[in-house]
């Protein structure tokens, strides 16, 4: 519930601080003494635009604040904890306006954005104004009304998970599907370059090992003759070298004995020969180990010729590469084969969604009409009575295409004038019509639904009497349960407030500025017989107050 209202600087208002109960706050008050002007400030700790030309002192800022009871307000809890702002009971909301036209606003002394003060506000307050109330007009306003007093809230909860399970089931199987025409335009050439790659049956660094091979095989011969070479001169011909070196040793062993040092010498030099022979065995076997072969030459000249065709077909520089190639179209052949049976898992996943959405739109839909008459009945009986006797309102519920909100359209129609010619509301009632018509909706609606505090700014203009009585008690029981705030001129309203606050102007030092006070039982009394029959009220005119007020 809105506490209090602190509004300082703004159009004729130089400072008025305005406390408010948690039941039905009547504000009254001559026109042109500033009701509207309350509003206005009102609306922009709301979240409407700011102009600096309501500025009052353009030398010093405006300040508008409000404080908010939030106790048992869960949404606004969450709304605080997802926006990473200060939670307490009392919730404080300032908007302030430079000179300049320039506007902050904040929520317990954080900035915050228009849009952020926009969507919070909504969970507080409903200002319901006498030019405002298009919103009776549009769908989704007449489904919430329907649901609400059909008690779809649950339903619809589980309704648009499973919708929405639906739709990314849907746009899945559209992807599969999509998937399958990109596949096969593809399937044929895929299947071209894999049948390639997988005649030529690759393995790992095969080409590289293949060029090296053939590099060896090409100089089969004169490697042969230099291997041979190397073999004669280390262990064949007329001196060896490993001979030589043998007969070396031989000669300096004769004096070992006598120069002790010619032992390390003989060792390093028998070390030598035993090294040189080995050498020699080597180069043999290397030697038997290379043999030209023709045909083996063409075999891999004809491998290498088809591997580097496709290296450079596929631009890449390896047999690695390739090998990775033909296993990425291995996946693609393969996976043309799995998506058709993904796309069968997914049409059964879709339909078993469908069912289940479907079914539960029906329930929402059962719901829905089960409400429609007794909700038309109790609209109409209360248009009657706030002086609409010949208006009557007509649910249209059809079926449509499933969709986020089920499986109805639902459209308000409206006759002013039992024509018996229903059109939608938006087109044919008028603001005073529509303001009565959405006082009646909410009355019906508020005992289903927490709504926040309600705001009505002289709904009641055109009425009197009798109808004017039936607005007050509409408003005195929403009041019992919510928090009511109310600009009236009618005095059947105005008796029935816990809280009757009088706006008034007053001259200070030359300059007439806005005040507001809460009235005594006396001065709601004087008030409410000036209501009646003007600045001097008779006798019987405060006698008339006193009654409407002992009725309260």
């Amino acid at each position: 519930m809105l506490q209090n209202l602190n509004i300082q600087n703004y159009a004729i208002i130089d400072e008025i601080q305005i406390e408010f109960l948690n039941k039905l706050n009547i504000i009254t008050g001559e026109t042109g003494a500033g009701k509207s002007i309350l509003m206005g400030a009102l609306s922009l700790i709301l979240g409407e635009r700011a102009d600096s030309s309501v500025l009052v002192d353009s030398s010093k800022k405006c300040f508008i604040e409000g404080s908010f009871a939030i106790t048992n307000k869960p949404l606004v809890q969450d709304f605080l904890k997802e926006n990473d702002l200060d939670s307490n009971d009392t919730l404080f909301i300032r908007r302030e306006i430079s000179s300049n036209g320039k506007s902050r606003a904040f929520i317990n002394d954080t900035p915050v954005n228009l849009s952020q003060l926009k969507q919070l506000t909504s969970l507080l307050v409903d200002l319901h104004q006498q030019f405002d109330t298009l919103e009776v007009g549009e769908s989704d306003f007449q489904r919430s009304v329907i649901d609400a007093l059909a008690e779809n809230q649950n339903e619809l909860l589980s309704y648009k998970q499973i919708f929405n399970n639906w739709q990314n089931a849907k746009k899945h199987l559209v992807e599969l599907q999509e998937q399958k025409v990109s596949f096969q335009k593809e399937l044929d050439y895929n299947q071209y370059l894999f049948n390639e790659l997988e005649e030529l049956q690759l393995q790992e660094n095969e080409l590289e090992d293949l060029d090296a091979e053939l590099k060896i095989l090409n100089n089969s011969e004169d490697i042969k003759s230099a291997l041979a070479n190397v073999y004669s001169r280390l262990q064949e011909g007329d001196n060896p070298i490993v001979n030589s070196i043998k007969q070396l040793i031989n000669q300096l062993q004769n004096f070992s004995s006598v120069q002790s040092s010619l032992n390390v010498v003989l060792e390093r030099l028998q070390s030598s020969q035993i090294e040189l022979a080995d050498i020699a065995s080597d180069i043999e076997n290397i030697n038997d180990s290379v043999v030209y072969d023709e045909n083996r030459i063409n075999i891999i000249n004809d491998k290498l010729s088809l591997g580097y065709k496709l290296q450079k077909k596929h631009s890449v520089n390896s047999t690695n590469e390739l090998i990775v190639i033909q296993t990425n179209l291995e996946k693609k052949l393969q996976a043309v084969l799995d998506i058709e049976e993904a796309i069968q898992k997914q049409i059964l996943i879709e339909n078993d969604l469908v069912s289940k959405t479907t079914k539960l739109a029906s329930t929402i839909s059962v719901n829905r009409n089960k409400q429609t008459k007794p909700f038309e009945e109790k609209v109409n009986s209360l248009l009657h009575k706030v002086g609409m006797p010949n208006a009557i309102l007509k649910v249209a519920l059809s079926e449509c295409a499933l969709n986020e909100n089920g499986m109805n359209e639902i459209d308000f129609l409206f006759d002013a004038n039992k024509s018996n010619k229903f059109e939608p509301i938006k087109k044919v009632a008028s603001g005073g019509e529509l303001s009565r018509l959405m006082l009646c909706i909410k009355s019906l609606v508020a005992q289903k639904i927490d709504l926040p505090t309600l705001i009505f700014d002289e709904i009641d203009s055109g009425i009197s009497g009798e109808a004017a009585k039936q607005v007050s008690i509409i408003m005195q029981n929403l009041s019992i349960d919510r928090q009511i705030i109310c600009i009236t001129h009618q005095p059947q309203i105005a008796a029935k407030a816990n809280n009757h606050l009088f706006v008034y102007k007053k001259e200070v030092n030359g300059k007439i500025t806005t005040h507001i006070k809460s009235l005594s039982s006396e001065e709601r009394t004087n008030t409410i017989a000036k209501m009646l029959s003007g600045e001097n009220p008779s006798d019987a005119a405060l006698t008339s107050a006193k009654e409407m007020m002992f009725q309260n």
